[in-house]
């Protein structure tokens, strides 16, 4: 009798499965990848259905690069919450590739850089670690200037020099 625990033929395997998530401004998608059939759902609803139905394509595009070969033997389920409908729909598409990628480097190791290298030559925000690139406020920051204040003081100085010079 030794200190591990035998294995019957009824008992199963920890199921493989990473989570990650997208981030665009305020909105954040957690993205849960397992071993699966090439399931994919938003907040419990299959992803054709994610409105807004214009940005459908944008949705579409880690599946149009990879090719659904790829997501046929995982279940992609996304969480997603905050922000607008479009910055929800940009993270969700960097979560799902993200996912994909993370599950592939963990349990299957053999196209895990291939897939995200041809994720960044399309799109960098579809995977990216970096700040500058995948920053959750995808904003630039504000340049030092002056302000309101300081030209309406400048101009009436100006004013007052370029008047006339009376009494001469």
């Amino acid at each position: 009798m030794g200190d591990q625990p035998q294995q019957t033929s009824g008992t199963r395997l920890p199921p493989q499965s990473v989570q990650v998530f997208g981030r665009k401004k305020t909105a954040t998608a957690v993205a849960h990848c397992k071993r699966g059939n090439g399931l994919v759902k938003v907040n419990g609803k299959p992803i054709h259905l994610v409105e807004p139905r214009g940005l459908q394509y944008k949705l579409q595009e880690p599946f149009l690069l990879l090719g659904k070969d790829r997501f046929c033997g995982v279940d992609i389920r996304v969480r997603v919450k905050g922000g607008g409908r479009i910055s929800q729909i940009y993270a969700i598409r960097q979560a799902i590739s993200k996912a994909l990628v993370a599950y592939y480097q963990k349990y299957v190791d053999e196209v895990s850089k291939e897939i995200k290298d041809i994720l960044v030559q399309f799109d960098k925000s579809l995977w990216s670690r970096t700040q500058d690139v995948a920053s959750p406020r995808s904003l630039e920051d504000r340049a030092p200037g002056l302000d309101t204040r300081n030209l309406t003081v400048k101009c009436s100085a100006t004013i007052r020099d370029q008047s006339p010079k009376r009494g001469l």
